[in-house]
């Protein structure tokens, strides 16, 4: 990594970094190729145009933040914050002689908290603003680690199917199935990219019967196979597949987000959750 880029673009297959150079537009064409990542080398650009970018980087896109030297950090103990606040995928401390390929072993790494990463994600894309929403999709994410069905998902959590399911339909959001499911499918991702077992194998340990179970699950949910998603690095991007085709069928019309999650652009698809909500409201034939 060159010592004077301060924002790069880590692609598939991983072997070099893009100077980002081409503003929004670049970062759009970036969110096209699944599993693509920000590199963020932070002196001196924790400013300006630069954090701009990085705050407004589209869904999907992974953010890998390199942080400067230790006296410039203790210099300007606003800077950390600044950081945190663009919910970096890893943060590294300062290094010179970083590689595409140190980078790419930072976004392969799982989550260590994968309930607290996702729910993060949904509040950093405007998807869920209040607490109590946010408690319990953490709850089912964390309970998709043993959880297989709906009812043993609303039994661990004390509730019954059809308050669970309300609590999130009332607020616009998949049904809990839905949420299961795609959880059990990131967990799978991150096992995906960091073992070389096959896929039986692996499908077998979570709890499906077999490989081609996982494979059809998966494109159904996401729109790609598990091939691609050992190859193509990182969970964020397979979360965003997910809402997005969520949204494009219906399925997500949020009531509680703060802003239009329209507003980063994202891959797969063409139409944005907000243009779908939109749609929804004015077209929608009644009953």
């Amino acid at each position: 990594m060159e010592p004077h880029t301060k924002l790069s673009a880590l692609l598939h297959p991983y072997e070099r970094l893009e100077p980002v150079r081409g503003g929004r537009t670049q970062l759009k064409q970036v969110s096209r190729r699944p599993g693509s990542a920000l590199v963020w080398r932070v002196e001196g650009s924790h400013r300006g145009e630069c954090l701009r970018l990085v705050r407004e980087r589209p869904g999907g896109v992974a953010l890998i933040a390199v942080l400067p030297p230790a006296p410039v950090l203790e210099s300007s103990p606003e800077l950390l914050q600044a950081v945190l606040q663009t919910r970096p995928h890893g943060l590294l401390p300062h290094h010179v002689g970083l590689t595409a390929a140190n980078l790419a072993e930072v976004l392969r790494r799982p989550p260590a908290d994968l309930g607290a990463e996702v729910t993060d994600y949904l509040t950093w894309r405007g998807l869920v603003v209040d607490k109590d929403t946010r408690n319990v999709l953490r709850r089912i994410v964390d309970l998709s680690a043993r959880a297989r069905t709906v009812t043993e998902l609303s039994r661990a959590m004390y509730l019954s199917r059809r308050a669970l399911g309300r609590r999130l339909s009332n607020r616009g959001l998949p049904v809990p199935s839905h949420w299961l499911q795609v959880a059990r499918v990131l967990r799978l991702v991150s096992r995906l990219q960091n073992s070389d077992a096959n896929i039986f194998s692996i499908a077998y340990e979570f709890g499906y019967p077999d490989g081609f179970s996982v494979s059809n699950q998966m494109y159904r949910l996401v729109g790609f196979r598990p091939s691609l998603a050992r190859e193509r690095l990182g969970w964020e991007w397979v979360l965003e597949a997910w809402l997005r085709r969520e949204a494009d069928g219906g399925g997500l019309v949020p009531r509680a987000a703060a802003g239009d999650v329209g507003d980063r652009e994202a891959v797969p698809s063409p139409r944005s959750i907000g243009s779908v909500r939109k749609r929804r409201q004015s077209h929608e034939p009644t009953a």
